[in-house]
């Protein structure tokens, strides 16, 4: 493996890339990349990205997307463009503009695990990090759409006091973690404070100590004194958690919270696709040119 890893980042090099890879990637993907974080570090770093000619994204194909429509003038590729996301699906652009008719005058705040097509029907995006931040920023008269995922919506309702009409979709990985799973897990732990993704259902954020983005729970455990906590989100995390914090006890809640789709990327793929470039990840103009400012509201208030 570390020598797949050494040719990936000899070439990288050579190529003038830049590899970024989402904290639910492969152990090993993360240890190739350049950049490891949860959607909004990774919004933020593809925005920024200046030396680099060619961006390889290890994710699902609608961050891929957001860095192609961030860097029009560059290439972006993916070790396997089969990697998808099924919250994604679970809103078409055409069925948000047959919401939106019914919802005239509404605003549309859209969590980036969307598909560009939708991006581009919507007024601001928003990550799991920052949600509540761009739902807080909104004119408190505006009437709020918000899509695709039902419990961070209403995750935000809660945190904001702001009611919105929700799409009724979510992530099917982060569905599965059931409040007696928790009880459970609690109940042989106890003590352990618990941290889980705002993508889980409201029940399970009832017992959590603690409803954080990827990222903001690996800064609460750099900077929290507990020694051990209790993990529920997608298992890739972990490898993240324990590369950042060394001298931490992480426990994973169960073992359903495996994105497959996550991890389709491997080492063999991501040198492959650094070798012939021919993953592309390609947004049609009319649909990038529709997304971008939705996406640049968001990244104007990080």
């Amino acid at each position: 493996m570390q020598d797949m890893i050494a040719q990936i980042k000899t070439l990288s090099k050579q190529k003038k890339a830049i590899i970024l890879a989402h904290t639910y990637q492969s152990a090993e993907i993360q240890q190739a990349a350049d950049f490891v974080g949860d959607s909004l570090a990774l919004s933020l770093e593809a925005s920024r990205v200046e030396d680099a000619e060619l961006i390889v994204f290890c994710g699902v194909t609608f961050m891929a997307e957001t860095a192609a429509i961030l860097n029009p003038q560059r290439k972006v590729i993916m070790p396997d463009k089969a990697a998808g996301c099924p919250m994604a699906d679970m809103i078409s652009a055409a069925q948000l503009r047959q919401f939106k008719a019914q919802h005239p005058g509404a605003t549309v705040v859209c969590y980036v695990n969307s598909t560009a097509a939708v991006k581009a029907e919507s007024d601001i995006c928003c990550t799991s990090s920052n949600a509540v931040d761009v739902v807080a920023s909104l004119n408190p008269d505006t009437e709020i759409i918000f899509v695709p995922d039902k419990h961070l919506g209403r995750f935000v309702e809660k945190q904001t006091g702001r009611k919105m009409i929700m799409w009724e979709g979510c992530c099917p990985i982060h569905d599965m973690l059931s409040a007696d799973m928790c009880k459970e897990m609690q109940s042989r732990f106890p003590g352990i404070p618990l941290m889980v993704h705002p993508e889980t259902k409201p029940e399970v954020q009832e017992l959590a100590d603690y409803i954080l983005s990827t990222g903001q729970m690996i800064e609460l455990a750099k900077k929290n004194a507990a020694k051990k906590f209790l993990v529920g989100t997608e298992m890739g995390i972990m490898h993240a958690l324990q590369n950042a914090v060394p001298d931490k006890q992480f426990i994973h809640l169960n073992a359903c919270l495996l994105c497959p789709d996550m991890k389709v990327n491997n080492l063999a793929k991501l040198l492959k696709a650094l070798q012939d470039e021919e993953t592309q990840v390609v947004v049609p103009p009319e649909i990038a040119n529709k997304a971008r400012p939705a996406l640049q509201r968001m990244l104007d208030l990080s």
